[in-house]
């Protein structure tokens, strides 16, 4: 992929896992130690004070979220959410290369219908979450 950041094949089989509703709601991506490569962080379930929880003070993470959330009549609504994350604490090498992996990866996650960029949790608190859903 010119331009960008390799996505490894596991980071794109997990995100049409979350896709087909098989039981998880929740995938995280790091970078490699070397900055060189988007790899899988974590698959599975979260709450969302438990994803809040997940999200390092000082490391850049992609988030593929399944928020659920009720609309102001009641009915139940799922969105799939793209969150970045990327904290102003996290070194300067880690926030380009995260800059830089970001558009490929929204490239290739077709299906996601929020995308959210997060510098600090207040960004991600579920209520903001829902209101960018609209």
């Amino acid at each position: 992929m010119s331009g960008g950041i390799p996505v490894e094949d596991s980071c794109i089989e997990a995100f049409h896992e979350l896709k087909s509703k098989r039981h998880v709601n929740t995938v995280i991506y790091r970078l490699s130690d070397n900055l060189e490569t988007v790899i899988l962080d974590f698959k599975g379930n979260l709450t969302h004070d438990e994803l809040l929880q997940a999200l390092p003070a000082a490391e850049t993470r992609f988030v593929v979220y399944d928020l659920v959330f009720a609309t102001a009549d009641g009915a139940r609504k799922e969105k799939t959410v793209l969150i970045s994350w990327c904290p102003e604490a996290a070194e300067v090498e880690q926030r380009n290369a995260h800059s830089t992996s970001r558009n490929p990866l929204r490239d290739l996650l077709d299906g996601v219908q929020v995308y959210v960029q997060a510098t600090d949790l207040s960004d991600l608190e579920y209520e903001e979450l829902v209101s960018r859903t609209s």
